[in-house]
């Protein structure tokens, strides 16, 4: 079969077309940490006050989790340790702005590394912003933490926090790999297809999902017309 003439600037086209295919998909990974990392923080904040006013403890918890499993069985992340993991991430990060502006663009594990094994408020921003200056894995990020690379290096810029990291770095693909992996956005509604908001008979406090290219709601799995809450 002969091979088929192409035009004199076909490569270049395919390059470019490559290029901004990785863009896209980057943006889509970090618009869709960045939302699971917010959904957990309001999560722990309000674990955090409700158990302030009510005196409820660990049992609640476990009970919840169960329940947020059931409702969302195809949503990784909701397990007794991690709703505790979103909990003290709230605890530790009480101020909405830092989440949005710094740890907020990490990847859930980043973040976690960073509760785990730093203890100082200074210590865990100047490593996040590293970080996302760097493109680090997690894996790196927990290196540079146990040669303790701040007592040895300068304190950063912090004008890098809003970057979007390179498609080719650790972090990039850390960040895709966990969009992909976490199915906090699933590509469809399973159960009928509701969109925002659900039927047109309701209203339902809903979690967004990713369909189409679009940010849409799905009702959670067995939820009741009245709405979930």
């Amino acid at each position: 079969m002969a091979s088929l003439p192409l035009p004199p600037d076909y490569a270049d086209w395919l390059a470019t077309l490559k290029s901004r295919i990785g863009r896209a998909q980057q943006r889509a990974a970090v618009a869709v940490n960045q939302a699971l990392v917010a959904l957990y923080w309001d999560i722990g904040k309000e674990i955090l006050e409700r158990q302030a006013r009510q005196g409820w403890g660990a049992k609640v918890i476990e009970r919840l989790a169960q329940d947020l499993r059931q409702a969302f069985p195809q949503m990784s992340g909701l397990s007794r340790s991690n709703l505790m993991a979103m909990r003290a991430f709230a605890e530790a990060w009480p101020d909405a702005a830092i989440v949005q502006q710094l740890v907020g663009q990490l990847p859930w594990g980043h973040n976690q590394v960073l509760l785990q094994k730093l203890k100082s408020v200074e210590q865990r921003q100047w490593y996040a912003r590293q970080a996302l200056a760097h493109g680090w894995s997690r894996a790196v990020l927990l290196a540079q933490i146990d040669i303790r690379l701040i007592d040895r290096a300068a304190q950063a810029p912090s004008n890098f926090a809003a970057q979007l990291p390179s498609p080719q770095s650790d972090l990039a693909r850390a960040t895709l790999r966990g969009s992909l992996r976490l199915r906090f956005f699933e590509l469809a509604c399973r159960r009928d297809g509701a969109g925002l908001g659900g039927s047109a008979g309701g209203t339902h406090n809903s979690f967004p999902t990713l369909a189409r290219g679009r940010l849409r709601l799905c009702r959670p799995t067995g939820s009741p017309r009245s709405g979930w809450r």
